[in-house]
């Protein structure tokens, strides 16, 4: 595995809108390995050169308009998966790479819009497919990576109103449950197991003041298996990327950054 490495998970809702912004925290954070998600283009549409030009490499999945991973790596990865199997319906929401002896997957998981939606049951069925994917395809005694966007708060705490929003979308026992089992698997989460009693959140609505007021939510995750968890020196979520850079707009989504020793 890489000596040491700043990875991130960010979803930055829509690429084309966000390359300027994406390239500002490029430069200024420095990440070694980056999860995109929610490109919304296709992989003929993606930027190669301003991304080359800042020091990356792309390896993508990408889907018009809509959907879209990507991994950012400084040297060449290579492509082990694109696309969740069994999901090819949902669209473009997984891609995993190598990177040295390093697993990493980058997940952009459905959003299930409602529980009384037709989406909701296919968004529970998804995230069984990722645990058997992972059950199939990974051994949990290697060091591996999960991140994403994954629609889910996984536990009361991530939530700026939990009471108000238990059993709706993002908050039902039943999304919480499915994504438990890849924590059975053998995942850990590396914001949580760095920062175990501390509420801090990673989405805020562009509507009704919702990120001065602090009402968010934290879905945005990095997962990693043991041979990762023992190397965690620093985790944090980006908020200062949540705002506003030199006129270049934000997405709804803050940075997710993990530092491995």
């Amino acid at each position: 595995m890489i000596p040491s490495v700043k990875i991130a998970t960010w979803n930055v809702n829509g690429l084309r809108a966000r390359l300027g912004f994406l390239c500002h925290w490029l430069d200024a954070r420095q990440p070694d390995i980056v999860g995109l998600q929610e490109l919304k283009l296709d992989d003929a549409e993606f930027p190669h050169d301003e991304i080359r030009a800042a020091g990356y490499h792309a390896a993508l999945f990408g889907q018009k308009g809509w959907n879209g991973v990507a991994v950012l790596t400084r040297d060449p990865a290579t492509v082990v998966q694109r696309g969740l199997p069994g999901q090819e319906g949902f669209g473009s929401r997984l891609i995993t790479v190598t990177v040295g002896d390093l697993s990493f997957t980058t997940v952009y998981c459905p959003n299930g819009k409602s529980v009384e939606h037709d989406d909701y049951p296919r968004k529970l069925e998804w995230f069984e497919s990722l645990t058997a994917y992972f059950v199939d395809a990974h051994d949990a005694s290697q060091p591996t990576i999960l991140c994403g966007d994954f629609n889910i708060v996984p536990a009361p705490i991530d939530s700026w109103n939990e009471e108000a929003m238990h059993g709706r979308i993002f908050h039902t026992d039943a999304e919480r449950e499915r994504y438990q089992r890849l924590h059975t698997w053998g995942f850990t989460d590396l914001y949580r197991h760095y920062l175990p009693d501390t509420q801090f959140f990673s989405w805020w609505d562009y509507r009704a003041g919702a990120f001065h007021r602090n009402h968010g939510l934290r879905i945005d995750l990095i997962l990693g298996t043991v041979p990762v968890v023992e190397r965690v020196r620093h985790v944090e979520v980006d908020r200062d990327y949540r705002k506003k850079k030199e006129g270049l707009t934000a997405s709804d989504h803050a940075p997710v950054i993990a530092e491995l020793e």
